[in-house]
């Protein structure tokens, strides 16, 4: 099998600001893994929340050595010997994973929803970000966003009330918050979420740091609306750990190092009563593509990075006013344009 990997910057339609950071780029990792003169793609998508970035990623990837490997169907022990070359790095496993499993459905002439005995009729509408912003702004792309019914507008900062009241004022749609880790005390969480609630939001992703788990036990006995983890699950380890705190987890293939361990993360979620968002980073279709494989399974979906970009390399899954189809395309359904 031949690997080869390469960095590519992403540009960002608008200025992303979330709680942590704003950025007009951002950078990701393409992989290929070329087998019998098939190739599956892999993406990498790295955040520094985590540790990441293209430079890690890259020299991860430099370490990864699949000479020995005789065919992309052994993908439990080549991703079992990923996984162990070092802590961390789940984007960059991820990439690995993706191009796998991209390639056996390939193989097999098979998209990997119906590899997975999966229908394409239970796919949850996809929420479209609004990042932060001055509510100028904000008020401006949500204009833009029109055709999106569902938002997911970005909060955690002292503006959080003025943003949400401008933008309905202009619109009823469904709101999702995500706080990412904004809030810092259990009391200003409760005072924003009560104050939430009365504005029909639908639900808050992570609204404490993932430090304060305790924290967090205090808070969901107290709201009234559903609690998303996201930065406090990255992998299928995690989850246990939150059961009490949280009403659902926010799975994204960049945290959890791929398609192999997001369907197991899946499956113990439910079992654990808790529903199940797919998420994204800022990514190419081919990670949008990758994760969409796992939509009819999904109670809430959030996979929108590549609408947020105006340089996509890839064409793949396609957004029909947030409702992503789900293709008869080989694998994870992606080409280069």
């Amino acid at each position: 099998m031949k690997l080869r990997f390469y960095k590519y910057d992403l540009k960002l339609k608008h200025t992303f600001t979330i709680a942590r950071n704003t950025r007009t780029t951002s950078s990701t990792v393409i992989v290929e893994l070329e087998h019998e003169n098939i190739t599956g793609y892999g993406e990498a998508a790295p955040s520094s929340r985590y540790g990441e970035t293209s430079e890690t990623v890259c020299k991860f990837l430099a370490d990864v050595n699949l000479d020995s490997v005789k065919t992309p169907f052994e993908i439990k022990e080549i991703l079992t010997y990923v996984d162990n070359l070092a802590y961390g790095n789940n984007a960059a496993k991820a990439a690995i994973d993706i191009a796998l499993h991209d390639w056996i459905g390939k193989s097999e002439k098979i998209p990997l929803w119906k590899k997975w005995s999966l229908t394409a009729n239970k796919i949850q509408v996809s929420s479209f970000t609004i990042g932060l912003d001055t509510p100028d702004v904000i008020e401006a792309k949500i204009r833009e966003a029109e055709m999106f019914p569902i938002l997911k507008v970005k909060l955690g900062t002292k503006d959080d009330r003025e943003i949400i009241t401008r933008i309905r004022s202009i619109t009823n749609k469904t709101i999702r918050v995500d706080a990412n880790e904004g809030w810092k005390s259990k009391e200003e969480a409760l005072e924003n979420i009560l104050w939430l609630e009365s504005q029909n939001v639908e639900l808050i992703e992570q609204p404490l740091p993932s430090s304060q788990l305790n924290d967090m036990i205090w808070l969901r006995q107290r709201v009234h609306i559903p609690l998303i983890a996201d930065e406090s699950v990255s992998r299928l380890s995690d989850i246990q750990k939150i059961v009490g705190a949280f009403d659902g987890i926010n799975i994204k293939l960049m945290k959890s190092s791929g398609l192999l361990e997001a369907r197991k993360m899946i499956y113990l979620a439910k079992e654990n009563k808790l529903k199940v968002m797919l998420g994204c980073m800022i990514e190419t279709s081919i990670g949008i593509s990758a994760a969409s494989q796992l939509l009819p399974l999904a109670d809430y979906a959030d996979l929108d990075g590549n609408i947020l970009i105006s340089n996509d390399p890839f064409s793949g899954a396609t957004s029909n006013n947030g409702l992503i189809e789900l293709t008869e395309k080989y694998g994870i359904g992606v080409h280069k344009r």
